[in-house]
C-alpha cells in the first residue's frame, strides 16, 4: 500500500465496505498527510489520493459508518501563546476534527437547516393507519454501503466540527454520531465525547481514559482509573458506578513458555528496529542460536533481563536497555531526612549537626526542612531527642525517622549536649536529599565564579536535556543576561532531548542595541549573553549531554574543557510492550557528520579542547579543578574579547 519515509503507519482505517485504506503518512518535509487507497479492482494499479496537502499536519482518519465522510484531526488552529521569559512563541493546541465528503453528491452535515415544520400529506395518511398494523422496519434488512469516491476537488471538500481546539484521540463513526476522545492543554482530565451530526450538537460524556466500541456498534467497553466497565452505547451524560468486578480474576502462566517468548521479542525487535541493517557486523542470527541455550536455565525474571542484556550488548550500542516485567514489588518504608549532615559526638554520644543545607522553602522539591520558619537550627547545635528519645541511646539516628516523611517530627536543639536550656522544635523530614546536595553545589559553584571574575562572568549547570534541565537553564540563563560571559557546565548531564534549545540561545549574535527615554540602551536580541563562553563537561556527560558539546564545538561558540563525553548518541524511543509488562530500549536512530564523512559520537564522545581531571581528594575537599580551569579561561578571553555598548548616538533632528 505504501512504504514510510519518516518512522512509522500509526493511524490507519478501513472503509465500511473494506474496498478502500485511509492511513496518515510522516512527510520527508515535516508534516503528516492523509491519503486513500483504492483495493477495487477496477481501479487503476495502486491507486493512491493524497486527501490532504502538506501545509497543515493531519492524522487519525476514520471513515464514517455510512461511508459518506472521512473524519480525521489536523493542526489548522493557529494561537500563539508568549513566554514570559522571553519575547518567544510556542503554539500549544492546534487540533480540531475535520471531515470531508467522499463524493461530491454528498452534502455537509453542516449544511443550515431551515426551522420551518412541514407537515407533508403522505405523514396525515400514515397516522391514519391502523395502530394493529406490525412494524416491520426493524425486520428490514440494512441497505449494504458503498463508498464513492470522487477525486476532482475532495482537498475542497473539508469541514471542520464547531467544536473546541484540543488534542483528539480515538475518533469513532456510528450512525449519525461521533465519538471521541478530547484533552485541551489546560485540562487534567480527558473527556469522552459525542458529536451528533443531524443535531450539529457536541455533548460531554465522561472524563475517562479510553474507550473501545463493540463489533455490532451496541456495547462500549469504558477503561477509567484502571478500571473497566461495559454498558450500552451511550448518548447522554453518564454516571459510572458499577465497574467489571476483576479482582478475582485468574491465570495460569507457563513462565518458561512466557520467557522463551520474550527472549525471541527482544531478538526480533533488535532485528527489524536496530538503525544499522548491517547489525554492526553482528551474526544476529548466531547470536540468537548462542543465547537460546541459556533460556531455559531461567528461573527467575532477572535472569532472562540478564541474558537478554548481554545478547543486545553483542551490537556494541548505546541505549540498548532491558528490564521491568513480572517482579515482586515489595512494599518500600521510606526514612525521613533532615536537610543536614549529622555526626555523632564521640564525646556525649549525642547527634549534632554538621552542615545545614540551603533550601528554597517555597519550592517543595528543594525544602529544606532544619531552615524553615521557627526551626532556626544551627550548624554544630545537638539533637538532643527525636519525638521524646534520646539520641545518646541510639546507635544511629535514622533509626527514629523511619516513616517519618511528611509527619510531624519533634526535635529538642541545644547548643550544648545536654537537655537543659534545650528548646524543642517541629519539623516534617523530607524523602530524599539528593536536589538539595544539588542545589548547594550550584549555589557554591555560582558564589565561586561571581567573586573570581568580580560578578563578570555567569554560570549555569543544566542537569539533563529533558523537563528538569531546562527548568534549570531557564531558572539560571535569564537573570544573567547582562553578564559579561558564560560557563555552561554540561559535567554529569544525563541526557535527553533538549540541546537544540539551549543551543540556539546561547549562539544568538547581536543585531543592533535598544534604546526608549530613561533607559539604559540594552542589546538586541535582547536574551542573550553577548560575550566568550566555555563549556564544562566530563565522562557523565552522556546522550544528549554528548551532543551538546558537540554542536557547542562546531559552532565555535567557545572551547570545551574537562574529560571525554560518554559517548552514546544512538537514540531511542518508546518501547513496544513485551507480555509481562517488561521493556526493551532498541536503538533506532543515530547521527552522521554534515559533511558524509561517517558517524559521530557513538562510542567514542566528545574530546575536550583542554585536558582536566578533577583530582577526587581534592573534590572532596571543595576544589573543583575544572570549574577553576574554566574560570581561567574565560577570563583569558574577556581580556581581548569584553563586549561594551555602544554610546547613543545624538538623537535625530528632522528638520534637517
Amino acid at each position: 500500500v505504501a512504504q514510510a519515509e519518516v518512522w512509522e503507519f500509526s493511524d490507519y482505517a478501513w472503509s465500511p465496505d473494506n474496498k478502500w485504506i485511509s492511513y496518515a503518512k510522516s512527510e520527508a518535509e515535516g508534516m503528516t498527510k492523509i491519503y486513500l487507497y483504492s483495493l477495487e479492482s477496477g481501479n487503476p494499479p495502486n491507486w493512491r489520493i493524497e486527501v490532504t496537502d502538506g501545509w497543515y499536519s493531519s492524522s487519525k482518519p476514520v471513515f464514517s459508518s455510512d461511508g459518506k465522510f472521512l473524519f480525521f484531526v489536523s493542526d489548522r488552529d493557529f494561537n500563539p501563546i508568549y513566554s514570559r521569559t522571553e519575547w518567544n512563541h510556542a503554539y500549544q493546541d492546534m487540533s480540531r476534527i475535520y471531515f470531508l465528503t467522499l463524493s461530491k453528491d454528498v452534502k455537509s452535515p453542516l449544511e443550515p437547516k431551515s426551522d420551518e415544520v412541514e407537515i407533508k400529506q403522505e405523514e396525515l395518511k400514515l397516522e391514519k393507519k391502523d395502530e394493529k398494523v406490525e412494524k416491520k422496519s426493524d425486520e428490514k434488512k440494512k441497505p449494504e454501503v458503498i463508498v464513492k469516491v470522487d477525486i476532482n476537488g475532495i482537498k475542497e471538500r473539508i469541514a471542520v466540527l464547531p467544536i473546541e481546539v484540543a488534542d483528539y484521540r480515538s475518533l469513532v463513526s456510528v450512525s449519525d454520531k461521533l465519538y471521541y476522545m478530547k484533552r485541551g492543554s489546560r485540562d487534567t482530565l480527558s473527556f469522552l465525547k459525542m458529536y451528533e451530526l443531524d443535531k450539529q450538537k457536541e455533548t460531554e460524556l465522561s472524563a475517562i481514559d479510553g474507550f473501545e466500541i463493540s463489533a455490532n456498534n451496541k456495547k462500549m467497553l469504558i477503561s477509567k482509573d484502571k478500571q473497566y466497565a461495559i454498558i450500552d452505547l451511550p448518548t447522554a451524560k453518564l454516571e459510572l458506578k458499577e465497574f467489571l468486578k476483576i479482582s478475582g480474576m485468574e491465570m495460569k502462566l507457563d513462565r518458561h513458555a512466557e520467557w522463551n517468548q520474550i527472549f525471541n521479542e527482544s531478538w526480533r525487535q533488535m532485528r527489524d528496529f536496530f538503525y544499522a541493517p548491517n547489525m554492526h557486523g553482528v551474526d544476529w542470527e548466531n547470536v540468537r542460536k548462542n543465547y537460546e541455550s541459556l533460556v531455559p536455565f531461567v528461573n527467575h525474571r532477572a535472569d532472562l533481563t540478564y541474558i537478554i542484556g548481554e545478547m543486545i550488548a553483542e551490537l556494541n550500542a548505546g541505549h540498548a536497555y532491558v528490564g521491568g516485567g513480572d517482579l515482586p514489588s515489595p512494599k518500600k518504608i521510606q526514612t525521613g531526612f533532615l536537610g543536614a549532615q549529622i555526626e555523632k559526638d564521640p564525646d556525649s554520644k549525642y547527634f549534632r549537626i554538621k552542615k545545614v543545607l540551603k533550601g528554597q522553602n517555597w519550592d517543595k522539591s528543594a525544602r529544606s526542612p532544619l531552615t524553615e520558619i521557627g526551626v532556626n537550627a544551627k550548624e554544630a547545635d545537638y539533637i538532643i531527642t527525636v519525638n521524646g528519645k534520646p539520641t545518646n541511646e541510639m546507635i544511629d539516628i535514622y533509626e527514629s525517622l523511619v516513616n517519618t516523611v511528611g509527619k510531624q517530627v519533634k526535635l529538642k536543639l541545644n547548643s550544648k549536649p545536654e537537655d537543659k536550656g534545650s528548646r524543642e522544635v517541629t519539623v516534617l523530614p523530607i524523602a530524599d536529599e539528593s536536589s538539595l546536595y544539588y542545589y548547594n553545589w550550584v549555589q557554591t559553584n555560582l558564589e565561586k565564579v561571581e567573586k573570581a571574575t568580580n560578578g563578570k562572568v555567569g554560570y549555569i549547570h543544566v542537569p539533563d536535556m529533558g523537563v528538569r534541565g531546562l527548568n534549570e537553564f531557564v531558572k539560571y540563563f535569564y537573570p544573567q543576561l547582562r553578564k559579561k560571559a558564560l560557563i555552561i557546565d554540561v559535567r554529569g548531564n544525563g541526557g535527553g532531548n533538549v540541546s537544540p534549545m539551549l543551543i540556539e540561545r546561547l549562539r544568538r549574535e547581536i543585531n543592533m542595541f535598544t534604546f526608549a527615554r530613561n533607559t539604559l540602551p540594552t542589546p538586541d536580541p535582547a536574551a542573550m549573553v553577548w560575550g566568550p563562553k566555555v563549556c564544562l563537561l566530563d565522562e557523565f556527560s552522556a546522550s544528549d549531554g554528548d551532543l551538546f558539546p558537540y554542536r557547542f564545538r562546531k559552532l565555535k561558540m567557545g572551547k570545551l574543557i574537562g574529560k571525554r563525553s560518554w559517548g552514546g548518541v544512538v537514540g531511542i524511543r518508546g518501547t513496544l510492550p513485551l507480555l509481562d509488562g517488561g521493556f526493551l530500549n532498541r536503538p533506532e536512530f543515530s547521527r552522521y557528520d554534515d559533511e558524509g564523512k561517517g558517524w559521530i559520537i557513538e562510542g567514542e564522545g566528545v574530546e575536550p579542547d583542554i585536558y582536566v581531571d578533577n583530582d577526587p581528594a581534592k573534590e572532596f575537599e571543595g576544589v573543583d579543578e575544572q570549574l577553576n580551569r574554566g574560570i581561567e579561561e574565560i577570563l583569558k578571553e574577556l581580556e581581548t574579547q569584553e563586549k561594551q555598548i555602544l554610546p547613543i548616538p545624538p538623537y535625530p533632528d528632522k528638520r534637517k
